[in-house]
């Protein structure tokens, strides 16, 4: 059976679809088509009873046969989707002509650069090494001006605070941020980890030996100029560290741009460094080729421009000129550029925390990258809200989950402006910092039913709050064990709202570009004894981010806060959690294993500290910092009370957190994140030697390939094998308690955790049923052979596996010691 059709974008019409039965063509009429096109949009695979429902009820398909209908919807689906898979490509070849342009300017950037360093080098040659090498030129072609020359004034005269004043400020912004994002004024090197291609964020880099720390991105975004500079002004909406920026004054310049006067003010991302506040000036204008350029920077006293006094719990830092340039692409959307040029003044921040405000690379990763990542997000937004079955606006999930980073910022923080308010003594030697809130709007409207245990009426907010450096720990497998195992830090003994006999995933986890955004369960809290209430279930929202060990000087969080099915949009939330920020490599000289707190270490200028002189940078060990932070309702009459239960409470955290820490750490960790030590001991190679032997005995073959290199070799080799291996405890309800690298993949966990999952809880219904079958089996024979399935990992992942094999581990007296497990051919569903 054959057709030929036309498809005309109008009337569909005059010569529609034409169909073959039995030899014969069928023409069909205008008015059939469009009857049929109307059917198609409401279904576009009706079936046998549907067609044959559409000729009785439609007179005008009454000469048509129900296979010819069948024929023409067959190919209508198809026109379809040759229509999708030719717009989709011509979305990838516009990206990749945009892409190709940017990494043609980018090319023509280097060779100016390489030009330079070559003209640099000839000029030392030619002098003595008593001259000094003459100053760098930032004399830059930039490819937006289209061959004009801007020459960077070093040294900036005295201006007044006039328009005119103002204006010339602007206008050396402009010319010195284009030097930057698209000339050689800065050495630029691709940042580590990040390839440019089609589906990639963009093209980023960070500088190299210039002052301050800085990044550059370029990108294709499928948005209007005018809307992305829209959106990139308004930075609290995507810079997560950015707490507020207040617009004071705005002046229209002749040429049709803006100047405008800033104070924008930055969260401190851990409670050893005060915040940091900008006093900017930000220029709009659109260029004579129409691109429009955002360019910004720090007024300073030298400029004799207006001034801002200094702001308290806040250290003045700078922006050098940067910006936004914004290019009209071809076909639609547009090309951006973007540089992030500051000095944070890392003098301010304790010695062993100051590389986090001179990496370039963090720069990147909070604010430029973050910046391209909204732009394209918001554009996914736009172009599929059209699809049925949209669900849960994608926008509305990020806004949820900027509450939640921006209400742990604040406890963090704990700014008096927001109503926070210091207890306790200050001297420097306790390692919990502890605030309060009583401020009515940050309660109005609170769930009291999360209060733990304690009165229903609440009427103030509690945080505790710390830091401590972490030694030689991974803190993308510290995250993940956080969020996966939360009974080994939550003591159920102090406070009940954070702790739970078990944690489930309620739904699907929504991925928000780098985050993961997910509404969990704890079951079986129960209230304070005093109250002697049932157990009962509480609802978490939670964020997680940074859980890859791959991503570049990435900060890991895991944020969480109560809630309850009534839960509204603007209803105010308690969020606590964990922020662990990589800081580079460093040791502690007295004991380089020891996680140490800072809370009472690091602190500047406070009387009763230690000195610094303790901790010494080592190129070998990597450090992070973890700050923690947990929030608590409660009736101000309580305040004692409730202190020193958090206090005691988060104690109890940094003790557990340290303890898991050290078990993690790279000494005791193998490349793919397990645990290394248990695999040295002599237990550990006495089984291997006897899930090998066992097997052997009951499938009269063998596991491993033959080596004569002992029971280290056996170990190695079953650690190795290709498939899941893992062994259970014979009890009434088996736990694993070993696990090859392949099955501690296949359950997504470490062996400190392994112990935590039961053999039954990886099963689905009919797993279970195989295997209450099969067990008797293994018990008297000594083995068995179970059927492919499902099986589900220690976070709720579905695993498919081809089949899998069961047998009982005897030991050196034939007596049963485990059952051990093998899956083969399993893959993630």
């Amino acid at each position: 059976m054959a057709m030929s059709c036309k498809d005309s974008n109008g009337a569909a019409a005059a010569a529609a679809a034409v169909a073959m039965d039995n030899g014969k063509y069928v023409r069909y009429t205008v008015e059939q088509v469009e009857a049929l096109e109307r059917i198609y949009h409401e279904c576009p695979k009706p079936s046998s009873m549907r067609r044959q429902q559409m000729i009785r009820e439609m007179p005008i398909l009454s000469n048509i046969e129900p296979k010819q209908i069948k024929v023409w919807f067959q190919n209508r689906r198809c026109r379809e989707k040759q229509r999708k898979e030719a717009s989709r490509l011509q979305g990838v070849n516009r990206k990749l002509t945009a892409m190709n342009k940017l990494l043609m300017e980018e090319n023509d950037r280097l060779q100016k650069q390489v030009s330079q360093l070559v003209y640099e080098n000839s000029y030392f040659r030619q002098h003595t090494p008593t001259n000094a090498l003459a100053t760098k030129d930032t004399s830059c072609e930039s490819v937006v001006t289209s061959g004009q020359q801007h020459h960077l004034t070093p040294q900036h005269p005295p201006r007044d605070a006039s328009p005119a004043g103002l204006l010339s400020i602007a206008e050396e912004t402009l010319t010195e941020f284009l030097s930057k994002a698209t000339g050689t004024a800065v050495e630029w090197v691709q940042m580590p980890g990040m390839k440019p291609g089609p589906d990639s964020i963009g093209i980023v880099a960070i500088s190299h030996g210039c002052s301050g720390v800085a990044a550059r991105a370029c990108g294709l975004v499928g948005l209007e100029p005018t809307r992305v500079a829209e959106i990139l002004k308004d930075r609290p909406s995507w810079f997560r560290d950015c707490r507020a920026v207040d617009v004071l004054n705005v002046l229209p310049t002749a040429n049709g741009g803006t100047i405008e006067l800033l104070y924008m003010q930055l969260y401190a991302p851990t409670t050893l460094a005060p915040g940091r506040d900008f006093w900017l000036l930000r220029y709009t204008s659109v260029m004579d080729d129409g691109s429009l350029v955002v360019c910004e920077r720090s007024l300073s006293n030298t400029q004799n421009g207006p001034s801002m006094p200094p702001v308290q719990n806040f250290v003045r830092a700078e922006i050098l000129p940067s910006g936004y340039l914004i290019r009209p692409c071809d076909g639609g959307g547009s090309i951006i550029h973007i540089v992030d040029h500051m000095n944070l003044e890392a003098w301010s921040a304790p010695e062993v925390l100051r590389p986090l405000y001179e990496s370039s690379t963090v720069i990147a990763q909070k604010a430029t990258m973050a910046a391209l990542r909204q732009l394209r997000q918001i554009s996914q937004d736009i172009s599929e809200s059209s699809l049925p079955n949209w669900g849960r606006r994608p926008a509305a999930l990020r806004a949820l989950s900027h509450r939640l980073s921006r209400g742990f910022n604040e406890a963090l923080n704990g700014f008096s402006d927001d109503g926070w308010s210091l207890i306790g003594n200050n001297d420097g030697m306790d390692d919990i910092t502890i605030v309060v809130n009583s401020n009515p709007e940050k309660l109005m409207g609170l769930n009291i039913s999360f209060t733990s245990g304690f009165t229903s009426i609440t009427n103030a907010v509690l945080c505790a709050k710390a830091s401590m450096l972490l030694q030689n720990v991974p803190p993308a497998i510290l995250l993940r064990f956080l969020r996966e195992h939360r009974s080994e830090w939550a003591d159920s003994n102090i406070i009940d709202a954070y702790s739970a006999a078990a944690v489930k995933i309620i739904g699907p986890c929504t991925f928000l570009g780098p985050q993961l955004l997910e509404v969990i369960k704890l079951e079986g809290v129960a209230h304070s004894p005093e109250h002697a209430m049932m157990p009962r279930d509480v609802f978490h929202l939670q964020l997680c981010s940074g859980m890859d060990e791959k991503a570049v000087g990435t900060c890991s969080e895991l944020i969480f806060a109560p809630i309850d099915a009534s839960f509204a949009d603007d209803a105010p939330l308690l969020p606590s959690g964990f922020r662990i920020i990589p800081l580079g490599s460093g040791k502690e000289a007295s004991s380089p294993n020891r996680t140490l707190d800072l809370a009472s270490a690091l602190e500047t200028g406070t009387a009763g500290n230690r000195p610094l002189s303790n901790l010494s940078i080592s190129g070998g060990a990597t450090r992070s910092v973890m700050t923690i932070a947990f929030q608590f309702a409660f009736e101000s009459h309580m305040q004692d009370s409730v202190a020193s239960m958090a206090r005691q409470y988060v104690r109890s955290i940094i003790s557990s957190v340290q303890r898991v820490a050290l078990a993690l750490s790279p000494s005791n960790l193998g490349p793919h994140g397990a645990l290394r030590s248990p695999l040295g001991t002599p237990e550990a190679h006495t089984l291997a030697r006897w899930i090998c032997q066992s097997y052997r005995s009951y499938m009269g073959v063998e596991l491993l390939k033959p080596s004569d290199e002992g029971n280290e070799s056996i170990l190695k080799a079953l650690w190795h094998h290709s498939d899941a291996i893992m062994c259970c405890s014979m009890k009434a309800l088996p736990v694993f308690t070993f696990a090859n690298q392949g099955g501690l993949d296949m359950l997504e966990t470490t062996l400190v955790a392994l112990q935590d999952i039961s053999l039954e809880n990886i099963f689905d219904d009919h797993g279970r049923k195989n295997l209450c079958s099969e067990f008797p089996q293994i018990m008297q024979q000594g083995f068995a052979s179970l059927q492919g399935g499902i099986c589900l990992s220690s976070m709720g992942r579905p695993i498919s596996y081809e089949r899998a094999v069961a047998w009982k581990v005897l030991n050196e007296d034939d007596n049963a010691h485990c059952i051990c497990f093998m899956f083969v051919n399993w893959s993630f569903v």
